[in-house]
């Protein structure tokens, strides 16, 4: 999928800046096939490859860092690299790609997302999922999204904005028993007090039909000094499915945006939490 998102970036900035897939080839001196492949996202690209295209195009030097990060980040230095072979594909390039956001914005209807969830929820849910056959791998995913968790939410990293909306039913289902959801309820009141960055929004059953009635979980991705990128992900038992047109995109910002709407304020989210862990 990172692939697929960074060779779409560079089709649209070679288009604009009327450069034939020719002109690109030369630019890199290789064969046209090898430029065709790279946008159609079937083969990767080198950094210092990466680099000297955006900058034949005219690309800003942020715009740049941006792309660069999301193309670079499946190395082995980024804390996803042990648990690999426990997480599916398509939520690894996830994962590997929200490490580059600068704001990620999620809606849930039945779980609280991985990025707010305790260890003891996390657990309850990997338990009953499918693909874990072993308690290994239970043991093995949950350490890794806390890890995940850790990355994201750290308060000394770089200020990503972290938009959550949580359909009612997320904080009525009993994940785990009473305790395990009374703890994870205490939980996010205090993410909520520690992190300024974390916005949490509960859309009430009283909101009736809304704007992600047909989707359960949806994730938008967006990145620093780069407007023109994004990619949706629409989870799912195996693995997700990435969308990552601009009008793919634009359509579910417009979609997230109705969602706040209709969702409780914050203020007014907080204090529903608040009365729950009580």
């Amino acid at each position: 999928m990172r692939r697929c998102l960074v060779g779409g970036a560079l089709r649209r900035y070679r288009d604009n800046a009327g450069y034939t897939l020719e002109d690109a080839a030369r630019v890199l001196e290789c064969d046209r096939s090898k430029i065709s492949r790279i946008e159609t996202g079937q083969r990767g690209i080198r950094p210092k490859e990466l680099r000297e295209l955006l900058a034949e195009y005219g690309v800003p030097d942020r715009e740049q860092a941006a792309l660069v990060a999301i193309a670079s980040r499946g190395g082995q230095r980024g804390w996803w690299h042990p648990y690999a072979d426990v997480l599916p594909g398509a939520y690894l390039d996830y994962v590997i790609m929200e490490s580059a956001a600068s704001e990620i914005m999620t809606y849930e209807a039945q779980v609280i997302p991985d990025l707010l969830r305790t260890d003891d929820y996390a657990r309850a849910i990997a338990a009953v999922e499918p693909g874990y056959a072993t308690d290994q791998q239970i043991q093995d995913v949950v350490a890794a999204k806390a890890m995940r968790r850790q990355a994201v939410l750290d308060p000394r990293s770089s200020g990503q904005r972290l938009s959550v909306i949580l359909g009612e039913g997320a904080l009525r289902q009993a994940v785990g028993g009473a305790d395990v959801m009374a703890g994870q309820i205490s939980h996010l009141v205090r993410l909520i007090d520690d992190f300024p960055g974390l916005i949490v929004q509960v859309l009430p059953f009283s909101a009736g039909a809304h704007a992600a009635a047909g989707s359960a979980s949806l994730a938008i991705l967006r990145f620093p000094d780069a407007p023109s990128l994004g990619v949706v992900y629409l989870e799912a038992l195996s693995g997700g499915v990435y969308l990552e047109s601009q009008e793919d995109v634009a359509r579910y910002i417009r979609a997230f945006a109705l969602l706040r709407a209709a969702a409780l304020s914050a203020a007014d989210s907080m204090r529903l939490l608040s009365g729950l862990s009580v």
